[in-house]
């Protein structure tokens, strides 16, 4: 590419002795102008030795998680554009040329790599309808832009990266990646890219049901906090039908006899009631609330200048 952008390319490695070097030899291959960051998260093989020997800038994050080593690189490295992507070689390198020329060319803000594979070792069955459902969630509420929305190959503008406030720990930092760009309506596109499994020697991190409940629980979270109406009239609206449901015997015995023989419940009936209005409430407070915290990140995104390419 000739390009007069600064080009950083960020791999986050916990262990990935076998897999990080080929990583970064391919990526200088396909992008000799980009600097090379490898950000190791407390590896206890010779992660970093073998990183340094291909040719990589090395640093550390001693917080542990994937959140954790990715906030931290997009706090310390300055660059126009940023190339995040895992260093367990499952990722083809050949692809960032093109999502790199879709990012300056169109000036968008996010492009995602969505991953393709006929390999079913590379992609699990367990980790693909994790996927398909965990994206299909967000697409649902945040709208319908990507297909691959825990994908570990992106590429950002500055604007985006300086932008992010990141508060992810550990593999559910894509979720979050994801969403901020749907809310905020960034400029985004999704590019295929071809999938690998992993070479031999090397292990994932990823463990299927206890980071997938962890992804679940951070979409619940943006969901309350960057959609607060829909959650809390959901609250409301599941305290309104179980406050019916108890009241109705009630009421119809009271109007059958004119008497009312288990006040409990009926009071009961009368506090889920109250209960879901008062939830309906919080919701209308915070959607206000939420409003303004999303015009403050949008000034910020529009204070950083747009990539001259």
């Amino acid at each position: 590419m000739n390009s007069p952008v600064q080009i950083a390319v960020l791999i986050p490695c916990y262990n990935e002795e076998a897999t990080v070097g080929k990583v970064v030899v391919d990526f200088r291959r396909v992008l000799p102008e980009a600097r090379i960051y490898v950000y190791d998260n407390n590896s206890r093989d010779d992660t970093v030795a073998v990183a340094r020997a291909a040719g990589a800038v090395v640093r550390a994050e001693p917080l542990q998680g994937k959140g954790n080593v990715v906030r931290r690189m997009f706090a310390d490295i300055e660059a126009d554009v940023y190339v995040l992507v895992d260093g367990d070689a499952t990722y083809d390198a050949q692809t960032a040329p093109a999502m790199i020329g879709c990012l300056l060319d169109q000036q968008l803000d996010m492009v995602n790599g969505a991953r393709t594979t006929v390999i079913r070792e590379a992609y699990r069955p367990g980790h693909r309808f994790g996927n398909w459902l965990l994206t299909g969630i967000v697409r649902w509420i945040f709208g319908d832009r990507f297909r691959d929305m825990l994908s570990g190959y992106r590429v950002f503008s500055r604007r985006y990266v300086k932008s992010f406030p990141s508060l992810a720990n550990g593999f559910e930092i894509e979720t979050e990646l994801t969403v901020h760009a749907l809310h905020l309506r960034m400029p985004t596109a999704e590019i295929e890219t071809p999938y690998k499994e992993r070479p031999e020697g090397s292990t994932s991190k990823l463990s299927t049901f206890k980071d997938g409940f962890r992804i679940l629980w951070m979409i619940v979270k943006l969901i309350k906090n960057e959609k607060p109406i829909p959650f809390f009239s959901l609250i409301a609206g599941l305290f309104a039908v179980v406050s019916i449901v108890l009241m109705l015997p009630i009421l119809a015995e009271y109007l059958a006899t004119g008497l009312v023989p288990r006040l409990p419940t009926a009071v009961l009936s009368m506090g889920m009631m109250i209960l879901g209005f008062l939830s309906l409430a919080c919701g209308l407070i915070l959607d206000t609330v939420t409003r303004g915290r999303c015009e403050i990140k949008r000034m910020r995104y529009l204070n950083i200048p747009v990539i001259q390419g």
